[in-house]
């Protein structure tokens, strides 16, 4: 008979006999094999700036191998910084997982955004060129057969319009030298809630008639708040600090009042150009966000527009995700193909046998040039005025190979809907890069776990 709930705990914990257990236990291992993927993320972590930080000086904090791997589950999871502490906390799973142990305690949110942040994109894209080149080597994928295509990420900021741009701007400024008053006494006068006001009109206003007095008046709002932060980071100039603490805060809110300030003026002048003198702004000339100021304008087929950046991605027979881009601008499909293909064959030392691409990416120049590359099989998903025998052997490849390209579709819905690659919620183009990367490296550790599980399974 059972005396007491205390007399039965165990020592040890007991491993749990579920499938996302052994899923993480594979990908564990498979992070073992790539111990050079350690010593990157070390030096990153040991990097602040132009210095090099003493490893061994210093508290001791989140180790390489905890910062890998607990980057890889928060992808892997779509945690929030938040939700990824409380499970290292709270998942004996995941703290074996991360090689946390059980007993020392658990990173807090802060401790790891600030370390996982610090991993460069350079560095997420060879890890994925380490785990490409493992699978190969594993038998999972040998890039002899790839799909390529392109998708969008968006960046997180709300839809743009002129008026909710000008808000923003009048709003963030403000709120700077409210800063700017409290800590060195520089007074301004705000014009938060008018500019509020007139926003809220300009998008319950019925037509253009409506919205453009509002408009100016939101603009005469807006250049005053600018005249006024322009005025502001003057005073700052001249201000004295006593101690390196004062002087650190007054350089970061000069910096930053000084960025917003420029941003603001672009905004002022692209709202004039569009409402006021009726001209259409090129894509490359307009702000969408002041808070992502690098995000693109995406339009795709003249259907939807989005806001953020366009990815190329390459891969293979098996799921993997063996190449990835985050591009500038809205270059078209068919500008990126034949550096595509390249890419591949300087990955894997040779190029592929059979390459095919959606209908955007057809040309017969690019046709030539990835056939100059080596490349034996090249099918476009629509023809373009291309005969079947100048790109593929006979009918049937050309068939079969049409059909293997419709397999990325599900890898790009397979990114977006399990590793969080629909939206970006990290800040600034660098940490965007850094993001789009983490997580295809996530989706390419996950399958190539899957891989190794399957092949035990059926051993």
């Amino acid at each position: 008979m059972r005396q007491s709930l205390l007399d039965q705990l165990p020592l040890v914990p007991v491993s749990i006999d579920h499938d996302h257990a052994r899923e993480l236990g594979a990908v564990s291992a498979l992070l073992d094999q790539l111990p050079e993927a350690v010593q990157l993320v070390q030096e990153d972590l040991c990097c602040r700036g132009k210095k090099r930080i003493d490893p061994s000086q210093g508290r001791h904090g989140m180790a390489a191998e905890h910062v890998l791997r607990a980057a890889v589950l928060k992808q892997m999871s779509r945690f929030s910084y938040e939700l990824l502490a409380f499970h290292l906390a709270d998942s004996a799973t995941y703290r074996t997982f991360c090689l946390l142990g059980f007993d020392r305690r658990p990173p807090k949110k802060a401790t790891l955004q600030k370390n996982i942040k610090r991993v460069k994109p350079e560095t997420w894209q060879a890890l994925n060129e380490m785990l490409v080149l493992r699978a190969r080597q594993l038998g999972v994928e040998d890039g002899r057969k790839v799909r390529a295509d392109c998708t969008v990420v968006e960046s997180n900021i709300h839809h743009p319009n002129d008026s909710s741009l000008l808000w923003d701007s009048v709003r963030v400024l403000a709120r700077l030298m409210a800063r700017a008053r409290e800590d060195w006494g520089i007074a301004f006068h705000d014009h938060r809630r008018r500019a509020k006001r007139r926003a809220l009109g300009i998008s319950n206003a019925k037509n253009m008639q409506q919205r453009r007095p509002l408009y100016r008046d939101l603009l005469k709002v807006t250049r005053k708040t600018v005249s006024q932060a322009e005025s502001t980071l003057r005073q700052l100039a001249e201000v004295g600090c006593e101690g390196p603490v004062q002087t650190a805060r007054l350089m970061a809110l000069s910096t930053e009042l000084k960025h917003y300030i420029d941003l603001a003026q672009r905004v002022i002048y692209q709202t004039e150009r569009r409402v006021l003198d009726d001209e259409n702004v090129p894509a490359s000339e307009k702000v969408v966000s002041i808070f992502e100021p690098h995000t693109d304008i995406i339009i795709k087929d003249n259907r939807e527009t989005l806001y953020g950046h366009k990815l190329s991605l390459s891969s293979g027979a098996s799921g993997l995700v063996t190449d990835v881009v985050v591009e500038q601008g809205n270059p078209a499909d068919s500008t990126l193909a034949v550096r595509m293909v390249q890419r591949q064959k300087d990955l894997y030392g040779k190029p592929p046998l059979q390459v095919c691409f959606d209908g955007g990416f057809a040309s017969r120049a690019n046709l030539a040039d990835i056939k100059a590359l080596g490349v034996e099989d090249v099918a476009f998903h629509k023809r373009c005025r291309l005969e079947v025998e100048e790109m593929v052997k006979s009918t049937w490849v050309y068939r079969r190979l049409r059909a293997f390209r419709a397999g990325i579709e599900g890898v790009i819905s397979f990114l977006k809907r399990g590793f969080g690659l629909g939206r970006c919620v990290w800040r600034g183009f660098r940490s965007f890069q850094a993001y789009v990367q983490a997580s295809v490296l996530a989706c390419n550790l996950l399958v190539v776990a899957r891989r190794a599980l399957a092949a035990a399974k059926n051993a």
